[in-house]
């Protein structure tokens, strides 16, 4: 498989976008201005790799806790933001996002999906394949810590037939709420 690699020093900057610690997981994408519904904001870049490399790659069973930076794009192929990608990778999840990702032939691209402030985080929902085997310790081990009313608990898209595993997930404690920063330009 032909690999396609962004450097991210030499992407230029994004008009839109700015990178600040976050107050739902290490670092955060964060709005520089106010962005209008339906703005194409960036495209998520990093080496395009197979499936079963990706796998290789990242071992859930061998994380103490789960965190990467693989987008599926197809049923073929992933892409490894790790790798050549761009501050797209630290746009986070949320239960109540304001952003969506499209994906259009061999790209994604994250759309804001309502008006968003400037200074606001920037996330979309990851939704995760349910898997038939998944336990609440699964959902745990994909858990969310979005701080939304609407939190489900987990990134992971629980069919509703399954959706009483999320009444017994052990939600964490959020220790700060989410920010909202000034951003200078």
């Amino acid at each position: 498989m032909a690999t396609r690699t962004v450097s991210p020093r030499s992407s230029p900057r994004n008009k839109w976008l700015v990178l600040r610690r976050s107050g739902i997981h290490g670092r955060g994408v964060y709005a520089r201005a106010d962005i209008a519904k339906g703005t194409r904001l960036i495209e998520y870049t990093g080496e395009h790799l197979s499936n079963a490399e990706a796998d290789r790659r990242y071992e859930d069973e061998k994380m103490r806790r789960h965190h990467t930076f693989l987008f599926i794009l197809n049923s073929r192929t992933c892409i490894d933001a790790a790798a050549g990608g761009n501050i797209s990778r630290y746009i986070n999840h949320s239960c109540d996002p304001n952003c969506e990702a499209i994906t259009e032939g061999q790209h994604i691209w994250i759309d804001a999906i309502r008006d968003i402030r400037a200074g606001e985080e920037l996330a979309y929902d990851y939704e995760y394949d349910w898997l038939p085997e998944y336990t609440v310790k699964d959902l745990e081990f994909y858990g969310c810590h979005c701080g939304s009313a609407n939190c489900r608990g987990t990134i992971v898209d629980v069919p509703e037939r399954k959706r009483y595993l999320l009444k017994e997930i052990r939600r964490p404690r959020r220790s700060r709420p989410v920010q909202r920063t000034a951003i200078g330009a």
